[in-house]
């Protein structure tokens, strides 16, 4: 199950089989502006995987906010996500949701440069 609105995105998944895992997960996210940064995204992800609570938060930068789900994925790893799923890959069109959300509000258009040191795989 999702649920997306402005700001947020709500992820939760029950445990089905004895082998299953379960977690809710909300990421939070607000447009910045910082005299010398620029605009960037500041983003807080909290919740639980199988009953572990979990709270954490990171920042992207106009020329790399895109890139939230993966950051957000590494972050529920982290507190255990299992390495064999990924934070709902079947409910792709929430994420699309959040992306434009931001898009919008960073003032991101197709095209934009980006800066080379944002270009390395981690």
């Amino acid at each position: 199950m999702a649920l997306f609105e402005p700001g947020r995105l709500h992820l939760q998944h029950a445990a089905l089989q004895p082998n299953d895992f379960s977690y809710e997960v909300n990421l939070y996210y607000e447009v910045l502006d910082d005299a010398g940064r620029g605009r960037y995204v500041q983003f807080k992800v909290e919740g639980h995987i199988n009953e572990k609570t979990f709270q954490d938060e990171f920042q992207l930068g106009k020329d790399d906010w895109y890139n939230f789900a993966s950051s957000a994925d590494h972050i529920a790893r982290k507190n255990g996500l299992p390495a064999t799923s990924v934070l709902a890959v079947s409910l792709h069109h929430h994420y699309d949701a959040v992306f434009e959300d931001i898009r919008s509000k960073i003032g991101a258009q197709s095209g934009d440069c980006v800066s080379p040191e944002h270009l390395d795989s981690r």
